[in-house]
């Protein structure tokens, strides 16, 4: 059997229709980061009830929680080139205040068989595309086949990517593809829906474009929505709706850890710049002038500093000012959302859906299929498209 035919089959295989009993794998592919420990710890802390479910979207009653994968259900496994194990990651992030350390404690025994689950993820330039799509699908499969898994969604949330100028020329493995490009390929050659959670440009790259749509699979991205970009689709539309002139918007962002660290790169920087931009200039209908930084404040850690600068015109041109703080904990803020966001590509897999997921965007950035960026209209659309799922 070929492996294409290996991969139509295991597409085939995940489409069936779930049920109560059904398990659903979590396959992070930068599994022993800050998101993806934090998700872990936090669907475990909530399914023993040792944690709210502040934050889960997904627990709304609008979006229908009864008929989505539980979090008890979840099994998690993941890609990484850290060796550095899970535990030991959400140890140093309860000693920075992110997850509460009682819990880590109590679930100390299930992340560390999650940690046995990571499996080593893809370097470029140590084996080539082709060899490395095949073992990391490989690790997938088996993933799904050992715990006889329904379906397994892959969420990449490893460290932001710098943009593609020209994707169009992205179209074979034989090209120099981005990292989340080989795991979206890897991901669709296993039969498994992806989600692209940090900035990337893969799921607009013409070769992982076509595989999934061999496949046959749902993908959704890209980028989080999580802080400041989460504030401007939500406060932008009121200057439209009440036809105040948007002179200017000014954004500072104050980045620790490994985000900040990456982030210190102009390129990535400029992935997540760009994506930042775009919201905000749909939204207005024209571009917004004013600069927008990124910049690295080591000791920060796990948090992030948001400061906006709004300038606008009101009635007969007078002068206003709008100056809002943004301070969080960014991996506590994403975290929710990819539990969420593996609930509701599990159901919509579930459903027989393919393609790109639009009705997601209220989640990203930067969103696939969509130009919706205002929250209100995401919600929406989101409710209406939950709804429709089990119609």
């Amino acid at each position: 059997m070929t492996s294409n035919e290996t991969s139509e089959q295991a597409s085939d295989e995940t489409r069936k229709p779930a049920d109560a009993a059904e398990r659903t794998g979590v396959w992070f592919v930068g599994a022993r980061g800050s998101v993806a420990t934090t998700a872990v710890v936090g669907a475990l802390g909530v399914s023993h009830g040792l944690a709210p479910t502040t934050g889960l979207v997904t627990e709304h009653p609008e979006l229908l929680p009864d008929g989505l994968p539980d979090l008890s259900s979840l099994v998690f496994g993941g890609h990484d080139v850290s060796s550095q194990s899970l535990l030991k990651k959400a140890e140093a992030l309860a000693a920075g205040g992110v997850v509460p350390a009682a819990v880590v404690s109590a679930v100390s025994a299930e992340v560390e068989t999650v940690d046995a689950e990571v499996r080593p993820g893809h370097v470029s330039g140590e084996e080539s595309t082709a060899e490395a799509v095949e073992r990391l699908a490989s690790d997938i499969a088996s993933f799904r086949d050992r715990h006889g898994l329904a379906r397994v969604v892959v969420v990449d949330v490893a460290s932001t990517q710098p943009p593609v100028d020209d994707p169009e020329q992205m179209v074979g493995l034989e090209d120099p593809l981005p990292v989340g490009a080989v795991y979206a390929l890897a991901a669709f050659r296993a039969g498994a829906p992806f989600v692209s959670f940090t900035p990337s440009p893969c799921l607009r790259l013409p070769v992982v474009v076509e595989a999934a749509e061999r496949s046959g699979l749902p993908y959704a991205g890209c980028d989080g929505k999580t802080g400041e970009t989460l504030m401007k689709s939500a406060l932008a539309p009121m200057f439209v709706m009440r036809a105040l002139e948007l002179r200017s918007w000014t954004s500072v962002n104050l980045l620790g850890g490994g985000d900040g660290e990456t982030l210190a790169d102009p390129e990535a920087a400029r992935s997540k710049t760009l994506a930042k931009r775009e919201g905000l200039d749909a939204i207005a209908g024209r571009p917004v002038p004013g600069p927008m930084h990124i910049d690295q404040v080591e000791d920060l850690g796990e948090w992030k500093t948001a400061w906006d600068h709004v300038r606008f015109d009101g009635f007969l041109g007078t002068r206003m000012t709008l100056q809002f703080t943004w301070q969080g904990c960014d991996s506590a803020l994403a975290a929710p959302l990819v539990l969420d966001l593996v609930r509701l590509v599990s159901a919509a897999h579930a459903a027989g859906r393919s393609g790109p997921l639009p009705e997601l965007a209220f989640f990203f950035k930067d969103p696939i299929g969509a130009t919706e960026h205002r929250l209100s209209e995401q919600w929406r659309d989101l409710v209406a498209w939950r709804e429709g799922l089990i119609a």
